[in-house]
Parts: structure tokens; C-alpha cells; sequence
């Protein structure tokens, strides 16, 4: 098992993106873990692209999740701060916000159990401008894995009219 180098929690950074912003495009996650010996880092994507979970509220919980996996998979069961710019998750981890989004309720609660394999998890909010190698991460992973998304892009066809007496075309 895994323990820190002093009696400092380990420190993670997370973030989420979202092209196009509103969703169903690509979601990607960045994180950094720094302390208890570790700086570590990774990015990614947060669900298949394309996909109706493709919002930036999963990509943020994506970030947040990947990184504890990460930490849970090191051995690691001391203390943890988490830090991210996400209102919605920090206060919805802290029970100030419901999850009220359907879609987002596993992620909610996946979170919630793997925070309980630590000691203690705290759930700070910071701004975006305490966050940037983070929010750095997982915009680098819209630039990684767009090229390769783009070939799972579905295919929008043209709406055919109607002609005017409503049956379609005719010969």
C-alpha cells in the first residue's frame, strides 16, 4: 500500500471539455495528482464520442473519477483534496447541489464510492485561473482524439421537402 511522504493530502486538479459546448460532440477529462511523492497527470475521453453523455458535466466527473481510479489503483488510502472548477460537481460532491440530471446521478455516485477508500476527500472549488495545467490536459485531449472521433461523427441527411400535394416526388 501506497502512503504519502508526509502528512500532507495528495493534491488533485481536475477538468473537463466539451466541443461543441452543449454536448453530443467530444467530452474529454484532464487531471494532476501532485504530493505523496507523486506528480502524475493524465488526459483522455470522458465517453464514447458522439455519444447523448458528451456534455462537459460528464467530462468534469470523468476527470474527478479518473483521477481517484488512479490514485485507488496506486494503493494509496490517505487523505485527498480535490480541486476543480466545476461548481456543479464540487457542490453536488459536498451535498450542496441535488443531482437533479438524471445522466448524471451514476457518475455522482461512482465518485461518492471511491472517495470512501480514502481517509477523508475534501471538495475545494477554485477558479478557472488556479486550475490552468488541468483545464490545459483535458484541452489537449480534445486536440489528440478529434482526428479520430471525427470517423465515429454520425451522419446528418438532408431533409427531403415534400412536394406541394404532400405524397413526395413522383415521376
Amino acid at each position: 500500500m501506497a502512503t504519502p511522504t508526509s502528512g500532507e493530502p495528495v493534491r488533485v486538479h481536475f477538468d473537463g471539455a466539451c466541443e461543441p459546448a452543449r454536448g453530443g460532440g467530444l467530452a474529454t477529462f484532464g487531471y494532476t495528482i501532485e504530493g505523496g511523492g507523486w506528480d502524475l497527470e493524465e488526459c483522455g475521453l470522458a465517453v464514447r464520442p458522439y455519444s447523448e453523455h458528451a456534455t462537459n458535466n460528464v467530462a468534469e466527473y470523468a476527470g474527478a473519477i479518473q483521477a481517484l481510479e488512479r490514485l485507488r489503483g496506486l494503493g494509496y488510502t490517505g487523505p485527498v483534496e480535490v480541486r476543480g472548477d466545476s461548481q456543479l460537481v464540487i457542490r453536488q460532491m459536498r451535498g450542496e447541489y441535488e443531482v437533479r440530471a438524471e445522466h448524471l446521478r451514476s457518475y455522482h455516485e461512482w465518485l461518492g464510492q471511491l472517495a470512501r477508500h480514502f481517509s477523508s476527500v475534501t471538495w475545494t472549488w477554485i477558479p478557472r485561473e488556479q486550475n490552468t495545467r488541468a483545464d490545459a490536459l483535458s484541452k489537449q485531449a480534445l486536440g489528440d482524439h478529434a482526428p479520430s472521433a471525427s470517423r465515429h461523427r454520425p451522419t446528418v441527411l438532408p431533409e427531403v421537402e415534400p412536394e406541394p400535394d404532400g405524397d413526395g416526388p413522383t415521376d
